[in-house]
């Protein structure tokens, strides 16, 4: 399978976007150069970046692209979990974990959001600590707090 990938800027932070011809694998935070392929823009990859500028304008809250995230099955199920969370609502770790099918594992939520390789679009900055805080973000806390802000949550 070739993967393909373009790095953008958008209005708060750069991006790179990744995928196959039929399915993103990789967006991340920042200009990453060494994701293995080709640099080189596809139209899906076009069209999750137009998808993620909606969004960041306020005017997109609903995502609608093939995925194709790597991971174990745990961080597939959190995954899926974190995809079903809708724009502007948040879940614990505690509540990601028991709905992921383990309860006990609120540590594992944290490390499988923490290697969520499709940024923004499988919402991982949706979890939040159970008392509210806000904790660890791939992208950083200031970016964990523009989206929520984004979404009405803040």
């Amino acid at each position: 399978m070739s993967l393909f990938y373009e790095i953008y800027e958008t209005e708060f932070f750069p991006l790179t976007i990744a995928g196959s011809k039929t399915a993103i694998t990789h967006i991340l935070f920042g200009r990453n150069t060494g994701l293995p392929g080709i640099r080189q823009e596809t139209e899906l990859i076009k069209e999750a970046f137009r998808q993620i500028t909606e969004y960041l304008a306020g005017r997109l809250k609903t995502f609608h692209l093939p995925l194709a995230p790597q991971g174990t099955d745990f961080q597939k199920r959190v995954w899926n979990v974190l995809a079903a969370i809708p724009y502007g609502h948040t879940l614990s770790y505690g509540e990601t974990a028991a709905l992921a099918g383990n309860p006990k594992a609120c540590r594992a939520v944290g490390m499988a959001n923490h290697n969520n390789p499709i940024a923004i679009v499988i919402p991982c900055h949706r979890v939040i600590g159970r008392n509210g805080s806000l904790t660890g973000y791939g992208g950083g806390l200031d970016i964990k707090e523009q989206l929520l802000r984004l979404e009405g949550i803040l």
